[in-house]
This record gives structure tokens, C-alpha cells and sequence, in this order.
């Protein structure tokens, strides 16, 4: 009688083997087909501007706050050192793309200062964030 029992423990067991190869395949699959926003670390209040575009390619997003502080990669970064943090960053995606995004209280000469900046880094490929203006 000891050894029916011991049989029907054996054949009772689920293998979950399969299952959790599929699990691990869609955790994969989800992982890979994800989009990953960047961020530039601050709020911006963007001007509105009949001509934007919606471009999706800048890689590079550089922010200037309405107190005129300029912010890289969710980091503040004094204007004199743009220069070598876009170099850096240009040099890990040298196909990418560098985004400003200034707010519409900050003032004209810093977002000169980051653009001639970023063109010394060696990026031509500059953008400025608008908002689409709404008819």
C-alpha cells in the first residue's frame, strides 16, 4: 500500500518549465519593444508657434529653466561647462540630435550662449522645443 502512494506523489508533480520559458520570452519581448522617454529633469513652459513640427529623433534634450538655469540629463550644469558635457554625450550617439527646450521667460542671450555652446561641441543638428499653437 506504501508504494501506490509513493507512485501517485511521483505523478502528481507539474513541471512549470514551459511556462516559465514563455514568461521569460514575453518579459524579453516587452523589455526590447519599450520606449524609453528622456527627460531633461525640469519643467519647461514652452513658447507656441504656428510652424512646429513634432520631431522624434533628438537624443540630446537640454533644458533652460524660467530663472535662466540650464539643466543636461536631469543634472544643473553652469553655461560654461555645456561645452564638454554635449561633447560627451554627442560622442556616446554621434547620429543623434540636441533639443532645447527654453522657457518662454528665460532670456535670449543664455539660449544663444547654449546654442554657440552645443555648435563648439561639434553638434550642427539643433532643435528648439516650441508647443503647436492651437487654432
Amino acid at each position: 500500500m506504501k508504494r501506490l502512494y509513493q507512485q501517485y506523489d511521483d505523478e502528481s508533480a507539474i513541471d512549470i518549465t514551459p511556462m516559465l520559458d514563455i514568461v521569460f520570452i514575453m518579459l524579453i519581448f516587452f523589455v526590447v519593444t519599450s520606449s524609453f522617454v528622456k527627460e531633461s529633469g525640469i519643467d519647461v513652459n514652452r513658447p507656441s508657434a504656428s510652424t512646429a513640427e513634432r520631431k522624434e529623433t533628438g537624443s540630446i534634450l537640454v533644458a533652460i529653466s524660467m530663472d535662466n538655469n540650464v539643466w543636461i540629463d536631469k543634472r544643473r550644469v553652469d553655461p560654461d561647462a555645456i561645452r564638454p558635457n554635449i561633447e560627451r554625450l554627442h560622442a556616446e550617439n554621434p547620429e543623434g540630435a540636441v533639443v532645447i527646450q527654453a522657457d518662454k521667460a528665460s532670456t535670449s542671450g543664455l539660449l544663444v550662449k547654449v546654442m554657440d555652446q552645443i555648435r563648439l561641441a561639434g553638434v550642427t543638428n539643433i532643435s528648439i522645443a516650441a508647443q503647436a499653437k492651437r487654432d
